[in-house]
């Protein structure tokens, strides 16, 4: 009992305060959302979702984290898992909304996206640590994009192009801290620009072209994808300082809000809670990377520093993305906010990353 009172003391509750309170903050929009619909299964859902992820979290921060860094078998045996099932989603997954990323398991969704995440900064974090001195040699950087190339290739064509920039999003943060050079790093850039051009002429799919047509030129289809995205900002807008109150949220409770509970959230809980309540989400949001990165900083070993960097550029990735979509400022990529939006593979790989990052800072 003393060792796990010992263990308890030398968690970062900073870290695991955060992250229940933007938990909850979640849960108070996807139950506001229900009301409105009359259908609590979601709520429901998402309560033992969250129970799931901190159990979880707990148990791995007394797990001994030098098992990823000692065994590499082990983390290529993770990776390729996680092809396989980022892999069938194409044959057994159902289609919805046009995307197959989540497989049907009873009335429970499971996303592999979310795992494969967790997987890929831990593979990276690895290749990465026992290369930091020599990151000069292209032949590292090549093998590095490979790794994140693949997961990212089969994303891309379920099709889920916001994931799919996510991970490279977070591959090319941790190039740039692993200290690449500046010649190489402007190769990469013009082969990105190429690689894009050649996207949007043979790879991405038309609705998704009007997805950022419709951003630049909102006038060009008010009534289809800039609808949507209007009412975010009107919902937005009419949050004013304190919100219009949870459940009295009108594009909210009345439905004009697309997907209150998962792509667009943040207008939920903006609508409902206000300015007061955004700024709670941000400050939550701040302390949490912060901790994170803090832990960074402290490490004196390259594979846990690697690892808490990647965590938090996923995170601050998909937070950016997402709150510009609700903004405006983006076009719709279908992001969720992390730890907030409803989904359980989301909320608990993001609880098991953190109970790493627990184990971390605790041996």
């Amino acid at each position: 009992m003393a060792v796990i009172i010992a263990h308890f003391k030398k968690l970062d509750w900073i870290i695991i305060i955060s992250a229940l309170l933007l938990a909850s903050i979640g849960l108070l929009s996807i139950y506001s959302s229900s009301l409105g619909r009359g259908d609590f299964l979601n709520f429901q859902k998402q309560i033992i979702f969250l129970g799931i992820g901190f159990l979880l979290m707990l148990f791995f921060s007394f797990f001994d984290w030098r098992v990823f860094k000692t065994n590499p078998y082990f983390i290529l045996a993770l990776y390729f898992l996680s092809l396989g099932l980022l892999a069938g989603l194409f044959f057994l997954a159902p289609e919805i909304r046009g995307v197959r990323s989540w497989y049907r398991v009873g009335f429970l969704a499971l996303d592999p996206i979310e795992f494969t995440k967790i997987v890929l900064i831990i593979l990276i974090a690895k290749f990465f640590s026992m290369r930091h001195i020599e990151m000069y040699r292209v032949v590292h950087i090549f093998l590095s994009g490979i790794y994140v190339f693949l997961p990212a290739a089969l994303i891309f064509f379920q099709p889920d192009f916001g994931s799919a920039i996510i991970l490279v999003m977070f591959w090319i943060t941790i190039l740039i801290i692993s200290g690449i050079k500046l010649r190489h790093f402007l190769v990469l850039i013009l082969l990105g620009v190429i690689s894009f051009i050649f996207m949007w002429s043979f790879l991405i799919q038309d609705y998704q072209k009007e997805r950022i047509t419709s951003f630049l030129q909102p006038q060009t289809e008010p009534l289809g994808i800039s609808w949507s995205q209007k009412q975010t900002q009107i919902a937005i807008g009419t949050g004013s300082i304190f919100g219009q109150g949870i459940g009295k949220g009108s594009q909210t409770q009345y439905g004009f809000l697309p997907l209150p509970q998962t792509d667009f959230i943040f207008a939920a809980i903006a609508e409902e809670i206000g300015l007061v309540g955004v700024a709670i989400l941000l400050i939550l949001f701040s302390t949490l990377i912060w901790r994170i990165l803090k832990i960074a900083l402290l490490v004196q070993s390259n594979f846990p520093r690697f690892f808490a960097v990647g965590l938090a550029t996923i995170l601050i990735s998909q937070m950016f993305i997402h709150i510009g979509m609700n903004l405006g400022l983006f076009p719709i990529i279908g992001i969720s906010l992390p730890l907030v939006s409803y989904g359980g593979s989301g909320l608990i790989s993001i609880f098991v990353a953190l109970g790493i990052l627990q184990s971390i800072k605790v041996h």
